[in-house]
């Protein structure tokens, strides 16, 4: 994790154009790389290619609808207070958990935190035990109590 990105301004327009205009309003229909590539005027292999070079880059961690917190299923955020020398080994573990998405690096004495999913509470709190089983840290729990707010578009104002 050592904080290396890529650079904004290698994306070219079109990709810029994926990463604005699609994070929000993708369209929901059968074809979906078909009426983006029709909306922007450029073939479909098109923004199929560019949108695998954006996850490889890493621009792109994933791809795929955002439910609403406890309306399909359930959630956590959770934390590990994690030995510098261990972090890389730490979340490659939590990572191979079913349900861990959003793992991320904080400059915090809980320095590795992640969102786990399941079906429901148990599955979760089930897979928290085995996290903490597995690894020999405590878990910080961080439970939803009441969700404000959800938008997790980030304008690029790149071009």
């Amino acid at each position: 994790m050592d904080g290396n990105f890529n650079k904004p301004e290698r994306l070219t327009k079109l990709q810029v154009d994926l990463l604005n205009d699609f994070q929000r309003d993708f369209p929901l229909c059968p074809r979906p790389y078909e009426k983006i590539a029709e909306l922007l005027g450029v073939a479909e292999a098109e923004v199929i290619a560019h949108f695998q070079q954006l996850t490889e880059q890493k621009y792109i961690s994933r791809l795929g609808a955002v439910v609403t917190p406890h309306k399909a299923g359930w959630s956590t955020l959770a934390a590990l207070s994690v030995p510098e020398g261990e972090l890389e080994e730490i979340a490659e573990m939590i990572n191979a958990c079913p349900g861990v998405n959003h793992n991320y690096e904080r400059s915090h004495e809980f320095n590795l935190w992640f969102v786990i999913t399941g079906a429901d509470q148990q599955t979760v709190e089930t897979t928290l035990v085995e996290i903490e089983a597995a690894t020999g840290y405590d878990v910080l729990n961080l439970p939803l109590v009441e969700a404000y707010q959800l938008d997790l578009g980030f304008p690029i104002k790149w071009h």
